[in-house]
């Protein structure tokens, strides 16, 4: 199987070494159709977009739309999970700018109220240590995923990958809310056996390669060889070229 879009990359205005365009050349050099551009969501500490820098990225979005005609150029948003209510770091005014939003956890974000940072931080911190905590911790994890499926987005990235979550419960609900699950191939973050176990859902993947640098735009033969190996139907994954069935 070949993919036709990379649904997940970044770029210097967050934490990637290279240029949107430079992203997008690579795209187009290797064959792709379809590009979304997803840095981090302004509420990462440490690598998030600055909130100027949005109608900054949208415009450059648009110019290379019209130098690039062959290729579909979407900006997105990587958001973080911020809140046990499932709040996200994506306001309403920067939604007005976006073409796609993707949520996913991550480390160094600053959570929304003193509850959430003890949860996130030092709740998942101590749970690595204290076998006890293991499986309330990883119940609040998926409560608050759940929960920010009702943002509005359209694709999780990589689940399971930070912070553990109930995989089964949360393809349940990203299946009826016609939500995307990630296949990552930079974080290696799932296995056969999670693949299987959810093929059941009928919820859908995107196989991406979540490049850092414009050479790794498209780079996802790890994630390819991880769904060729589990049950998932082809069918199933949605930027796959058209030629696959």
């Amino acid at each position: 199987m070949k993919i036709n879009a990379d649904l997940h990359t970044h770029t210097v205005f967050s934490h990637g070494k290279n240029t949107i365009e430079e992203n997008v050349r690579s795209a187009r050099k290797k064959g792709l159709k379809k590009i979304v551009i997803s840095d981090h969501g302004s509420g990462h500490l440490f690598y998030g977009v600055d909130p100027k820098d949005w109608v900054e990225m949208r415009k450059e979005v648009n110019r290379l739309q019209k130098v690039y005609p062959d290729m579909e150029i979407l900006l997105g948003v990587e958001a973080n999970v911020v809140g046990l209510d499932g709040s996200i770091d994506v306001s309403e005014e920067q939604r007005k700018l976006l073409d796609t939003v993707y949520v996913g956890y991550h480390y160094g974000i600053k959570p929304r109220g003193p509850g959430s940072f003890l949860w996130f931080y030092i709740g998942n911190g101590l749970a690595k240590l204290l076998p006890f905590l293991r499986k309330p911790i990883k119940r609040m994890n998926t409560r608050a995923l759940i929960r920010a499926m009702d943002r509005s987005i359209d694709m999780i990235t990589h689940p399971g990958a930070k912070i553990p979550v109930d995989l089964l419960k949360v393809a349940k609900v990203a299946q009826k809310k016609g939500v995307i699950l990630e296949i990552n191939a930079h974080h290696h973050h799932l296995n056969t056996e999670e693949l299987n176990a959810v093929e059941s859902t009928g919820v859908n993947f995107a196989i991406n390669s979540d490049a850092h640098r414009a050479q790794d735009v498209g780079r996802v033969e790890d994630g390819i060889d991880l769904w060729d190996r589990s049950r998932i139907k082809v069918d199933r994954i949605v930027n796959r070229n058209e030629e696959c069935t």
